[in-house]
């Protein structure tokens, strides 16, 4: 089979979910397993009412009722006629969200997030499997919680790898075209979990890993993989090809384009990925396998913006070595703070953090009773692979104090 993964920027209206099947009628859609994200900003607007039924709770319904507006939207624009199955299965999403809502008991946030995020994927399948139906696309929905199972480290679940494939292999073999949601999974309690913001694309290489999938496509909205984000660097260049190896490197340190666990599976059954543009499906795009050497051979720009640099300083001018370090990295993985980079001296550790579960202040509170803790919040950190002259002027031009530098043979990291 091939695996097609649409993001929710190539399905945030009619007309997205329109060239979607003009896509598949190109590509022959037999055999195809399509994963799709939540439409649009279906997924900030979700977001948005997690955060308001904590904190305003009287504002949530006028928020839900928002966004599916938006949904019953689209279904106006596909449909010439009323489709009232598929009215009706979006309004049932939405008594189903409501309800839970309504009923939690649970204060956890992250538990909160996963079971209603999960929304904005059920929902855009459900929408396109009624317009692939409408256009005589015999499709088989499925419900990827059923198949990807996980653990319960709700918001970046770890998979359970063998329950998963055998869960996939039953619920796919012997269909020919089906549509699943990417990010979503649940626990062996059967409650919702999600892989990751992003994780679309990794959930894409876990069915392709689990049936032995001829390749991945993501269609995005970009010409393919570029040696920078268009909206953040200028003058970026198309990568007609890349490693598994280059492109993990790229994922590891922050390129927007592919999810960092996306490769992993796909390398070690040697399963080529596709990145092409859905607004022009018939050009090549980007082709990452098996010993690609990069081309062109260009520096390649990552930014991760609104970081924080953490500086800690023995109190005592006693040597920072394993056993601080030890400690100090079993502390951001209790308060899950993703590490993007780290450097130590004698008596100092610098370490660059994203803090994505917003628990910094708890984070250096604890640290505080160890360690002088200096904190400078929204810092950029900028990863040029491949650098050379022009990529390090290009950090000079900036015209920002750098604050931290750091640099291997093939990687130069600032963080600004």
């Amino acid at each position: 089979m091939e695996v097609f993964k649409f993001g929710g920027a190539s399905v945030k209206d009619a007309e997205g979910i329109i060239n979607l099947v003009d896509i598949l009628s190109i590509k022959n859609p037999q055999k195809t397993i399509i994963i799709v994200s939540a439409m649009g900003k279906s997924t900030n607007a979700l977001e948005k009412i997690i955060e308001l039924y904590f904190a305003k709770e009287n504002q949530v319904s006028l928020e839900i009722l928002s966004l599916k507006e938006f949904h019953l939207k689209i279904i106006k624009n596909l449909f010439k006629e009323e489709n009232n199955d598929c009215e009706k299965e979006v309004h049932k999403l939405f008594e189903e969200l409501k309800l839970f809502l309504k009923s939690n008991k649970s204060p956890d946030y992250s538990f909160v997030y996963d079971q209603v995020v999960c929304f904005g994927e059920l929902l855009s399948t459900t929408i396109i499997h009624y317009y692939m139906k409408y256009k005589r696309l015999d499709s088989f929905w499925l419900d990827a919680r059923n198949c990807i199972k996980t653990d319960d480290y709700y918001r970046s679940a770890n998979l359970n790898w063998e329950l998963t494939q055998k869960s996939i292999i039953d619920q796919v073999e012997n269909r020919s075209l089906v549509i699943t949601q990417g990010f979503i999974g649940s626990s062996l309690n059967n409650f919702t979990t999600t892989l990751g913001r992003e994780g679309s694309d990794y959930s894409a290489a876990i069915f392709a890993y689990a049936l032995n999938a001829k390749s991945v496509t993501i269609w995005k909205d970009v010409p393919g993989v570029l040696n920078g984000d268009p909206r953040v660097f200028k003058k970026t260049r198309l990568l007609n090809q890349i490693s598994y190896r280059e492109a993990i490197e790229l994922a590891f340190y922050g390129a927007s384009v592919i999810h960092p666990k996306t490769l992993q599976p796909l390398q070690r059954k040697e399963i080529p990925l596709y990145v092409k543009s859905f607004e022009n499906p018939k050009s090549k795009g980007t082709s990452i396998s098996k010993g690609k050497a990069l081309e062109p051979n260009i520096p390649c720009y990552i930014v991760k913006k609104n970081q924080v640099l953490l500086r800690l300083f023995s109190i005592d001018f006693s040597f920072i070595v394993e056993e601080n370090i030890s400690y100090i990295f079993g502390l951001l993985h209790e308060y899950q703070m993703p590490v993007e980079l780290i450097q130590n001296s004698a008596i100092s550790f610098s370490v660059c953090v994203n803090d994505k579960y917003k628990r910094l202040e708890e984070l250096v509170l604890v640290l505080r009773s160890r360690f002088n803790v200096e904190v400078i919040k929204e810092v950029d950190l900028y990863t040029i692979r491949h650098f050379d002259s022009s990529a390090s002027q290009f950090i000079k031009s900036m015209g920002k104090p750098v604050l931290l530098e750091q640099r291997t043979q093939q990687t130069a990291q600032f963080v600004v």
